[in-house]
């Protein structure tokens, strides 16, 4: 079964906080262990406000904007990148021509979005990037925003605020369009403690609970992915989902969470662990399959103890 951003599934909540941060224009930060679905909120985002603003004529992108957050990422990296080695290097081949700084400059996500709800023909010649016809809104996603320096998070306050960035290459300011052309920021975070009290002022904040043993939530997310199971493979199922529970509670460095018994349920099930008539052989797929459930040897070696 083929997921889609549409099959995603709400935690109870999660939507009123993501339509206040939208009415409030406030970036939503998302915390929770990994693994909750923190980051398939904006696909889902995506999806959904697609649908939302095409029947009031606004054009809004079906996928948002990616950032993906590095121990050495800048503020201008959610803007823009600047290409100088390169832009050095076409410059000392091609003497004779007038090269454009405009060729060697690239949006990224949020400042992408920012010109794409404002894609004037000014704003089009700064950048090397094709830019939509008409305004367009858009989900930007700022994944694991505390893996950054802590200098990252307070240099982008005023931007992500003001919705504006400067390209200092160009001496000039980028602004976004008009209000009625939504960009929705959704930042994600496995712990809010890394962040500056300032920083978190200016957000929406939701925590994604990890579902409990037998959470509707969970029922509905093994029911997205893996189908609905019938008869034995019922029953089968619930056991492996309680021992799943189990093995959070033994695991002492990483607990697995949704994705990881995701995976696990589904190699079990491609491996013919449910038509299985043999104890002896079905235990056997467990224990071997048990290192895709947990991935550190303490864990292993405690969740071992369980079978």
């Amino acid at each position: 079964m083929a997921y889609e951003a549409k099959d995603y599934v709400l935690p109870a909540g999660l939507q009123y906080a993501l339509e206040g941060a939208i009415a409030l224009n406030r970036p939503l930060l998302l915390t929770g262990e990994p693994g909750t679905g923190k980051t398939t909120l904006a696909d889902w985002a995506a999806w959904h406000l697609h649908q939302v603003y095409a029947a009031k004529g606004i054009d809004f992108a079906p996928k948002p904007l990616r950032f993906s957050t590095k121990t050495n990422s800048q503020a201008r990296d959610l803007f823009y990148v600047y290409d100088a080695l390169s832009h050095f290097q076409a410059a000392n081949l091609r003497r004779e021509e007038a090269l454009s700084v405009s060729d060697f400059i690239e949006l990224r996500a949020l400042g992408k979005a920012i010109v794409m709800s404002n894609p004037t023909p000014q704003l089009a010649g700064l950048t090397r990037d094709e830019l939509p016809e008409k305004p367009r809104g858009s989900v930007v996603l700022i994944d694991e925003i505390d893996k950054a320096p802590r200098d990252f998070t307070n240099d982008i306050l005023d931007e992500i605020d003001q919705q504006r960035f400067r390209i200092m290459e160009h001496n000039q300011t980028v602004e976004r369009g008009a209000a009625e052309i939504p960009i929705v920021t959704i930042m994600t975070s496995n712990s809010e403690k890394n962040l500056p009290d300032a920083f978190l002022r200016r957000c929406a904040f939701f925590h994604i609970e990890f579902p409990k043993p037998g959470s509707p939530v969970l029922r509905k997310i093994l029911q997205t992915h893996l189908g609905e199971p019938t008869g034995a493979a019922k029953k089968a199922y619930d056991e492996l989902v309680g021992f799943f529970f189990q093995a959070r509670e033994a695991s002492v460095r990483k607990k697995p969470a949704t994705a990881e018994l995701l995976g696990w349920l589904k190699l079990l099930e491609l491996n013919g662990y449910f038509e299985e008539k043999d104890a002896a052989k079905r235990r056997e797929q467990l224990e071997y399959n048990l290192s895709f459930l947990v991935k550190t040897r303490e864990d292993l070696e405690a969740v071992r103890k369980l079978l």
